[in-house]
């Protein structure tokens, strides 16, 4: 993936170094496989407000600021031009776009849903309308069979942003209603599975037209999109739930099967739309 040249927009905050308090365990353990791994590639943002309340013993939620601005470690600027790339890609998709912020962060924070923890993968969190990266998840990725390729990461990082776009469209609160209304826990997860897969579109769209917005500076090409669809089948909820060792059980899914994953990963990269997103039609 080509990325070295492309627009650094300045909108990180940086918070690694500042402290966010100690949280408890670290890393992807045999613990975090068999339950935490359901929020790998973000916590469901309609479930953020119950997740902080399960966090509540490790911290309190409130303001933690950091540098904002552009890192100066090729890490943190792989971050700012991906997460500029996708703010350009957006702004042209979608009228009235207001771009996210993206904080890196080690091991904990204080986030606008909560205290968050890195053992919780990549997440958005709609209080504060803030992407939560910490960049020690893509060795954790690549421990679950995952590629360790930039596109990887790009999909990580494009995978939160639809997230935030889902919010603005208004389709985190529609699953919201919907999942309050729903008639069994299975049908809620549905719901979840559906939002879920059309952020892995949203980030199969971004890919497609990330060279169009940088005159050729980011550049995502089929063999990237390969490492990434490699990615997208580690972590889809049958993967996961038969490396924790349990029954794979599809009434449970919350983000959808391998299958789905690269599936609809791969729709958004070939349409290059995001109306071919619309993964409720079937609901």
């Amino acid at each position: 993936m080509k990325w070295e040249g492309g627009r650094r927009g300045g909108g990180i905050e940086d918070r690694r170094g500042v402290g966010g308090g100690a949280v408890a365990g670290g890393g992807i353990g045999a613990l975090v496989l068999a339950g935490v791994l359901y929020f790998v590639f973000g916590i469901d943002p309609q479930t953020t407000q119950q997740v902080a309340g399960h966090l509540g013993g490790l911290g309190q939620a409130g303001s933690q600021e950091g540098r904002m601005g552009t890192p100066a470690d090729d890490a943190g600027q792989f971050v700012d031009v991906i997460g500029t790339n996708i703010n350009d890609v957006w702004a042209q998709k979608l009228e009235g776009y207001r771009p996210p912020v993206t904080t890196l962060y080690e091991q904990g924070t204080q986030t606008g849903c909560g205290y968050g923890q890195a053992a919780m993968g990549p997440f958005y969190c709609p209080a504060d309308q803030k992407v939560y990266l910490d960049l020690g998840f893509w060795q954790d990725l690549q421990r679950l069979g995952g590629s360790g390729a930039d596109f990887a990461k790009a999909y990580v990082i494009a995978h939160e942003y639809g997230h935030h776009v889902q919010r603005l469209i208004g389709a985190t609160e529609q699953v919201q209603r919907a999942q309050q209304n729903a008639r069994s826990q299975a049908e809620g997860n549905r719901y979840s599975v559906a939002l879920e897969l059309q952020a892995d579109c949203f980030a199969g769209m971004w890919a497609r037209n990330a060279g169009l917005v940088s005159n050729g500076e980011v550049t995502v090409t089929d063999s990237d999109l390969a490492e990434g669809m490699k990615t997208a089948a580690a972590i889809g909820d049958d993967a996961l739930q038969g490396r924790g060792g349990g029954r794979v059980s599809p009434e449970s899914f919350t983000h959808g099967s391998s299958q789905e994953r690269m599936q609809w990963l791969q729709r958004g990269y070939q349409t290059g739309d995001p109306a071919s997103c619309d993964t409720f039609a079937n609901l």
